[in-house]
């Protein structure tokens, strides 16, 4: 009886309720959903991952809708465009301080207490499969699987210092965490999500 209560479909709706409910904004919020998920994407992006195309894999849609979400948002001086020094044809984005202070008034802060009151074990095995089920879902519809270094295949280690094999080059210690849209999922999290 209690194995019905565990079927995929119903996992599955329960996560799209829940990411539904939880990026709902208030009646007195500042932003709209997408906003949010824009200003949440830059603040937790690498910097080659805060660009207008990464944004738009990220969010599944289109360049043109992406872009239009980042303009509001720099119109309200929530962001701020940089050229790239390698190539000044491209952008990325950073949040302003008025753009990290937006980010104190979160609609994710009560799902984000919620999850912190879970205990350590519960929370790390929770978010390793997540994080599978976003890498497998990604495969299979090869759109980029977005994680961070530390569960990259092309992260690794060289002379005492962070790398990154795909660009070639050493890691911040800060940007070992930060999303980028180059991440592919190591060998141990396919086989996982294959078995799964």
């Amino acid at each position: 009886m209690l194995n019905g209560l565990q079927t995929p479909d119903r996992i599955a709706e329960l996560l799209v309720h829940l990411g539904r409910a939880a990026r709902s904004e208030d009646a007195g919020s500042e932003l709209t959903a997408a906003q949010w998920t824009c200003l949440r994407f830059f603040a937790r992006a690498n910097v080659s991952t805060r660009t207008p195309s990464a944004f738009a894999s990220f969010q599944a849609t289109t360049r043109g809708t992406a872009s239009q979400i980042i303009k509001s948002l720099e119109r309200k001086s929530l962001v701020t465009r940089t050229k790239s020094v390698q190539d000044r044809r491209s952008v990325f984005f950073d949040l302003t301080d008025q753009g990290n202070a937006m980010l104190a008034q979160d609609p994710l802060r009560d799902l984000i207490g919620v999850i912190d009151g879970l205990g350590s074990t519960e929370r790390n095995r929770f978010l390793t499969t997540l994080s599978r089920l976003a890498s497998v879902l990604a495969m299979r519809r090869d759109v980029p699987a977005f994680g961070t270094c530390q569960d990259c295949n092309h992260f690794g280690v060289s002379g005492g210092a962070a790398y990154c094999a795909c660009m070639a080059a050493e890691l911040a210690v800060e940007d070992i965490v930060k999303l980028c849209a180059s991440h592919t999922p190591t060998r141990s999290g396919e086989e996982q999500g294959a078995s799964a």
